[in-house]
Formats: structure tokens, sequence, C-alpha cells
């Protein structure tokens, strides 16, 4: 069985884990360096950007899964997690890191602060319609030429992209764990 790791510092974290168990996988949950051995995926939940860019830092996490997504080690980022995995973020802190593992530049809370969130029906190619959830989502402004748009959304303002992929690479603005759907994770395992 494919070996498939959450990031367990902070965020949605559980949901994550219940969407992965409830395709037959039992999820690893990652907390420390040697909890990336073996992992063949992984997934970085929505949460908290700076909170969770901060705790990756001070579990000694940040360099060992820098490599390992640099290397080999596939991964899926979810609102927040798609924020830690892209090239340039916009109206970050000025402290904000991320791995850059996405060529796209994203937004923070780029559809509105909390008061702003909304669910809506996102069409993902190759696998039909699943629910959206968009809580304080970061907006996709820019991909670059390897990036493989998924889904689009607009929101009123022109479609931007909200689910991307680049290589073993998928990042998604809205929080597919919150729903029953469970097509974009089972792409995503499919994908390792």
């Amino acid at each position: 069985m494919v070996a498939v790791g959450v990031l367990a510092l902070q965020g949605d974290v559980r949901e994550h884990v219940a969407a992965l168990g409830d395709l037959g996988y039992e999820a690893r949950l990652v907390r420390r360096p040697t909890d990336l051995v073996g992992l063949r995926g992984i997934v970085i939940p929505g949460g908290e950007s700076t909170t969770m860019a901060r705790l990756l830092v001070t579990s000694e996490l940040r360099q060992p899964l820098s490599e390992a997504i640099a290397t080999d080690l596939a991964v899926f980022g979810t609102c927040a997690g798609l924020i830690m995995l892209a090239g340039h973020v916009l109206d970050g802190r000025s402290d904000q890191w991320s791995f850059g593992a996405l060529d796209v530049t994203v937004r923070r809370n780029g559809y509105g602060r909390q008061v702003a969130s909304f669910e809506t029906t996102v069409r993902v190619a190759g696998i039909g319609d699943v629910p959206g959830v968009f809580i304080r989502a970061p907006r996709i402004v820019a991909t670059g030429e390897g990036v493989e748009i998924l889904a689009s959304h607009d929101h009123g303002d022109g479609p931007a992209p909200v689910l991307v992929r680049q290589g073993r690479h998928w990042g998604c603005s809205f929080h597919p764990e919150l729903t029953d759907n469970r097509a974009i994770h089972a792409a995503f395992v499919a994908s390792l």
C-alpha cells in the first residue's frame, strides 16, 4: 500500500486523515523528520500559513520536508498548504516563506476574510463536479508554463485557477476534505 502522510502540526489534519481513510489508506501523521521516511506523498492541510511555517521550523521539519519535496515526495496542499507550496505569496508577512514547489503566485485571503467564506460547485478536469468550500482561501493570480490548471472558479471578477498540478505537486484553494466527496484525494493518491 502507498504510504501517505498528513502534516500534523496545525490545521485541519483530522479531516484529511478521514478522507484518506475513506479511500482505504492509513495516513501517517507527520510531526518530526523521521515521520517522512518511506512516504510516497504528503498532504499539507489548510490552517494558518504563518503559524504552520513557524511550526515547521521549530519542529525541525522545514529542511527535511523541503528536500523531500524537491526530490521525490509528492505533495497536495489545500488552502494554507497551497500557500506553503507557492513560488510567490502576495499579502504575506515580511518573514513569510514557502517551499516554492509550485510555479504559482497566490494572494493570501484572495477571496476575502473569514466572513466572505463560501461554498460552490467546482468542475474538475477528469473528475467532474465537486463541492468547493472556500474559507479565507488563497487566490491563484498567476501560473507558470509547467502548471496544469485542473479547475477554475469565477467569483464574479473573471475565472481564476483553484486546483492546479505541476508534476507530482498539487495545490488547491478550497477544502475538499470538508465534504464527503473524496474524488480529489483519490486522484492525488492515484498519481503516486
